[in-house]
């Protein structure tokens, strides 16, 4: 029998890595779980003074709420995790810019001799009721809304190996992904590394554009709602996505374009297995029917998507047997 378990971890709480922590609770397969995550600056940004170099202290910035130990699951299994809902807990978030951060200007990476950006904050006003988000030049009147649309930026298992990893940061094991595509409605399946999975989640943010390109969203704290699953048995090598209409294969890496390849790859490998087309005739129909979004391009991996809509797959195969249909019932009915 499923159960509703609601966690709010208190300041003290909160992880900075996947993997290399202890569990704050225990699920089981089917269970429903309902949490509070902080934003990415720990909640310490609250207006345009509060220059994030300045508030935030290294390493402690993009918490996460968990691990969570996933009762059955081992290695080579997949985890199934159904967003029911997604809900700023404020009615405001917050946006920066950093020097030598960011797509657009010179990183650690990728070394310049340009001046570094200047840091400063933009300050979000959350209409949850409308469904906006506001956004105010700093230095005009300009003012434009912007629609609602919340996210999860980070959400990933513990990787293999005894490894801890930064939660700033993503490969194979998910993490700070920074993609559109994790909001309310979607199952995000990955490949278990450790008995228990020990997923987390956090860094929600109220909208963001594709790839991040200044690194930081309309990040704010989130009320959110995943209903858990496992699949045993099944192995995923990266990071998947299912919507309703939608099929979603996430490639990790740098250059930006073998994350893309990793992406196609594996969808184009998803695709074959779930319809039995041959291989080239699956990287076709991808080539001519398949978008790319754009995940982070700022991060120490960057992330890239292969998306294809389900109605141009022959057949009525389901993938993982059906997981994304059974957990949306169960989510439409909390």
């Amino acid at each position: 029998m499923s159960e509703l378990i609601t966690y709010r971890p208190g300041t003290d709480e909160y992880g900075y890595t996947l993997g290399g922590r202890s569990p704050v609770a225990t699920v089981r397969p089917g269970d429903v779980l309902q949490v509070y995550t902080e934003d990415c600056f720990g909640g310490l940004v609250r207006t345009g003074k509060d220059l994030p170099s300045q508030v935030c202290e290294l390493p402690f910035v993009n918490p996460t709420t968990g691990p969570f130990f996933v009762e059955g699951a081992r290695p080579g299994d997949t985890l199934a995790l159904h967003f029911a809902s997604i809900t700023p807990a404020r009615d405001w978030g917050v946006s920066a810019t950093f020097p030598h951060f960011g797509a657009l200007t010179g990183t650690h990476n990728t070394a310049t001799l340009h001046p570094a950006l200047e840091e400063r904050v933009w300050v979000y006003e959350i209409d949850a009721d409308k469904g906006v988000v506001r956004y105010r030049a700093t230095q005009s009147g300009h003012e434009v809304e912007l629609p609602l649309d919340p996210m999860h930026g980070t959400v990933g298992l513990a990787p293999g190996g005894y490894e801890a990893r930064s939660t700033l940061t993503c490969d194979a094991h998910g993490g700070n992904l920074d993609t559109p595509e994790i909001r309310a409605g979607v199952t995000v399946y990955f490949g278990v590394n450790v008995e228990g999975a020990l997923f987390a989640l956090g860094d929600g943010h109220a909208r963001q554009g594709e790839g991040e390109v200044c690194g930081v969203a309309v990040e704010t704290a989130m009320n959110t709602t995943v209903v858990v699953d496992l699949i045993p048995g099944v192995a995923t090598a990266w990071p998947r996505l299912e919507t309703d209409e939608h099929l979603l294969s996430i490639g990790v890496t740098r250059p930006l374009e073998d994350a893309y390849r990793i992406a196609h790859v594996d969808m184009t490998e998803w695709i074959g297995s779930l319809t039995g087309l041959e291989q080239l005739d699956a990287y076709q129909l991808l080539s001519q029917a398949g978008t790319s979004p754009a995940g982070n391009v700022v991060d120490p991996n960057y992330t890239m998507l292969a998306k294809i809509a389900k109605r141009y797959l022959p057949g009525r195969a389901e993938a993982y047997e059906g997981v994304h249909a059974r957990l949306r019932a169960t989510a439409a009915s909390l």
